[in-house]
């Protein structure tokens, strides 16, 4: 049994966030805590893992094989939750062995690693890659970098009602529209299902364009059947993944003293500053309620030491 027990359901609170600049354009938002949701699993990822982990109870599968980075929050989420419910997790790895504080948690949470070094790692896409793994690992059930593809994003789909249930906490009766970061787009592709073009859905793209996201959530939302998806991606790499540099550096900590919410540079910290340059850009008419999603990811800043 992969799955969680009824009872663990995690939510993740609603806050109103009070800034300066949002203050003076008259933009409300309100952040989605799913860093709040677990002190292992959390933000976005537990989300994606739900209908992977579905899939592989349906499939009789006996626990995880899946693929990331030595500072992965999906990995460590997923050895997190294996750790906790039981299940076998193995992790193939990009790049060659090294002890980051992300790998030493995934050692401890019982993961198999397998180092894949570069060339290894960019041959993930293609048709027969998994096969030798699957051959390895005959009970283990295969889930894409990152939970991505259609599973990930079904999972992400009740964000919108956990919002939904919440808003009259923040004094709101409704929203104009969603930001998040994105790293594959799986949790926008999600809440573009959800919303099935009743609201906005904008996405803050962590990586470069030639990551994909694009064409990943134009795959995912096809793949859904869904005719009616609203979302728009805005750059916020800031020139690559895990590129940061002193003006965004400065921004986080800023924003970290004003609100009292603990942000990371990768995904939340870049997306909140892109939100900023669109709003002080005037994207926004005075009065736009926006719900803002905190992914989560915190864990990995510890490799990023004295950056932060």
């Amino acid at each position: 049994m992969l799955f969680p027990p009824a009872n663990w359901r995690p939510q993740a609170p609603l806050e109103p966030l009070q800034l300066d600049w949002l203050s003076r354009a008259r933009i409300e938002v309100a952040i989605l805590r799913l860093d709040q949701i677990d002190p292992l699993i959390s933000g976005n990822k537990w989300f994606k893992l739900i209908e992977h982990l579905n899939a592989a109870d349906r499939a009789g599968a006996e626990g995880i094989i899946s693929l990331g980075g030595a500072h992965s929050n999906h990995l460590h989420a997923l050895a997190a939750a294996g750790k906790r419910l039981g299940f076998a997790t193995v992790g193939l790895l990009r790049g060659h062995p090294q002890q980051t504080p992300t790998v030493k948690d995934l050692q401890a949470f019982g993961m198999q690693l397998h180092w894949l070094g570069y060339g290894g790692y960019r041959a993930r896409h293609e048709a027969g890659f998994w096969q030798p793994w699957q051959s390895l690992y005959p009970t283990l059930h295969p889930v894409p970098e990152g939970g991505g593809g259609l599973p990930g994003a079904l999972g992400c789909m009740p964000l919108r009602g956990q919002v939904s249930a919440q808003l009259a906490s923040v004094g709101w009766s409704g929203y104009d529209g969603w930001w998040l970061a994105c790293g594959t787009g799986t949790t926008l592709a999600g809440l573009v299902l959800a919303e099935a073009g009743d609201h906005p859905v904008y996405g803050a793209l962590a990586v470069p364009d030639d990551h994909g996201v694009a064409q990943a959530v134009e795959r995912i939302v096809a793949e859904a059947g869904e005719t009616t998806a609203v979302y728009q991606l805005f750059d916020a790499s800031r020139g690559g993944f895990a590129r940061v540099d002193p003006p965004l550096l400065e921004f986080i900590e800023k924003t970290e003293r004003a609100s009292g919410i603990p942000l990371e540079p990768l995904y939340t910290g870049k997306a909140l500053l892109a939100l900023k340059q669109q709003v002080e850009a005037g994207r926004f008419a005075p009065g736009t309620r926006l719900i803002f999603i905190h992914t989560g990811g915190l864990q990995g800043l510890r490799g990023f030491g004295s950056q932060h």
